[in-house]
């Protein structure tokens, strides 16, 4: 009797892809520092759709720290990835930031917080537990009302 996928198998194929993405693109690029990273913005291999980012808060609800806002009716009109403007000078940090959200930009609402998780850690080659916990320190450090 023949397989029929469950939708356990499709989670299981789309975080293979997720990571083989993120692999691909960090030996690509090697070490993802924010030049790098504006790089991949551009680079349709990597980030599916044209994509610009904008610091401000405005469109952010309390907590967030970036969203990704798809510009007119089709993901293929670009976005803006709107970033907290606590981070505009921390060049440091925005690969990280920025890295949680290109899943959502290059696979739309399917994924959840894990891939997500799964791609920023690959691509920048970090340990996913290490990974999550700088995300909400940073995340935890925007000045209230900010």
């Amino acid at each position: 009797m023949e397989h029929q996928p469950t939708a356990e198998d499709a989670r299981i194929a789309l975080r293979s892809h997720v990571e083989d993405r993120a692999l691909e693109a960090r030996r690509q690029y090697g070490e993802i520092d924010w030049a790098a990273m504006q790089r991949m913005l551009g680079d349709s291999t990597v980030v599916r759709f044209p994509t610009e980012i904008r610091f401000d808060a405005g469109p952010l609800e309390s907590g967030e720290f970036a969203y990704p806002q798809q510009l007119g009716d089709r993901p293929e009109q670009g976005f803006h990835l709107i970033v907290h403007p606590a981070f505009a000078e921390r060049h440091d940090v925005l690969p990280l930031l920025v890295a949680y959200q290109l899943v959502r930009i290059n696979y739309g609402e399917i994924v959840t917080h894990e891939e997500a998780e799964l791609f920023g850690a690959k691509l920048l080659g970090l340990d996913p537990d290490d990974y999550y916990r700088t995300l909400c320190e940073l995340v935890d450090g925007i000045p209230a009302g900010a």
